[in-house]
């Protein structure tokens, strides 16, 4: 076992202080984290951490807040104990391009229309760093909750809430039910006419300024009279650090068929999957979007389905 020892934290950077006594409390070495690191897909370098520690730089893009997060955890930290002592940062880094995640013109306006009528400015200005979604599927082979965990992102100015919204792409729908389990609770409800789209505004436990990050949890609904849902996705306006899919069925109604559908601005690539003897599927995607991650599945023979 190697041992690193680091100097005790000084009070002329909170950050860095705080840093290296949770090194410290953990006993662990640079080496370890980065490795640590590493393995969870972050590739921030061991010359970048020694910066940290020595408050000789400060984590600022939106890259590095991604890794910090993780040393949170690493560390055996509270989620956001480092992260907000970085508040004085305004700097998110490279942000890439934003785009509506569907080839569907008539859909992206009737988004528009519900973040107008949610008081949200399109595009937001937030993203979701990593987001995990998991789906029960029912004894009918029709999805009927879908619990959803994000780490959210401002990327610029201040955010106090963020819309979150299903769509159902040439399928007019009720409203689902959108309930908020932790970090903020919906303030407000909508439904396009067109019935494609419907969510609410997720409103913060407290106010986001760039570059800080929340951790934010809801969930979805099917009521009574809902179509039959026989597929589960994410769709993403920016990119995602990580994205994670986890679709389970019900052990008496497992499908005879599952495809993944991945539709990006350079075009959709749909590819068969197979449960091979389990009752659960995942989809994980590193760096993912814009566009839309999803499974779908059905009952007789494929050929005869769209």
């Amino acid at each position: 076992m190697s041992f690193e020892i680091e100097p005790r934290g000084t009070p002329s950077d909170p950050f860095a202080s705080a840093l290296r006594d949770a090194i410290n409390a953990r006993d662990a070495t640079l080496s370890w984290l980065h490795d640590q690191l590493r393995g969870r897909g972050n590739t921030v370098s061991m010359a970048t951490l020694s910066y940290w520690r020595s408050g000789a730089r400060r984590p600022e893009g939106a890259q590095s807040i991604a890794a910090l997060a993780d040393i949170e955890r690493l560390l055996d930290l509270t989620d956001g104990t480092l992260t907000r002592l970085l508040k004085t940062s305004k700097r998110t880094g490279p942000l890439g391009p934003v785009q509506f995640p569907l080839d569907a013109s008539d859909l992206e306006r009737a988004v528009k229309d519900a973040f107008t009528a949610l008081g949200a400015p399109y595009p937001t200005m937030s993203r979701e760093v990593t987001t995990h979604s998991v789906s029960d599927v029912d004894a009918d082979g029709s999805v009927a909750v879908t619990s959803i965990r994000s780490v959210v992102q401002a990327t610029s100015g201040t955010v106090t809430g963020i819309p979150f919204l299903e769509m159902t792409p040439g399928v007019r729908s009720p409203a689902p039910i959108v309930t908020a389990v932790s970090g903020g609770r919906i303030s407000a409800h909508y439904s396009h006419p067109s019935g494609e789209v419907h969510g609410g505004l997720f409103e913060l436990d407290a106010p986001l300024t760039a570059p800080d990050t929340a951790m934010v949890e809801w969930s979805v609904a099917y009521p009574p009279g809902y179509p039959p849902t026989l597929d589960t996705g994410h769709a993403l306006a920016r990119q995602c650090r990580e994205l994670l899919l986890w679709t389970r069925f019900h052990p008496g109604a497992l499908p005879d068929w599952i495809e993944e559908r991945v539709e990006t601005p350079a075009g959709l690539v749909v590819t068969p999957l197979s449960l091979g003897g389990r009752t659960s599927i995942h989809q994980a995607r590193r760096a993912f979007g814009p566009g839309t991650l999803s499974l779908h599945w059905g009952f007789g023979a494929r050929d005869s389905q769209g």
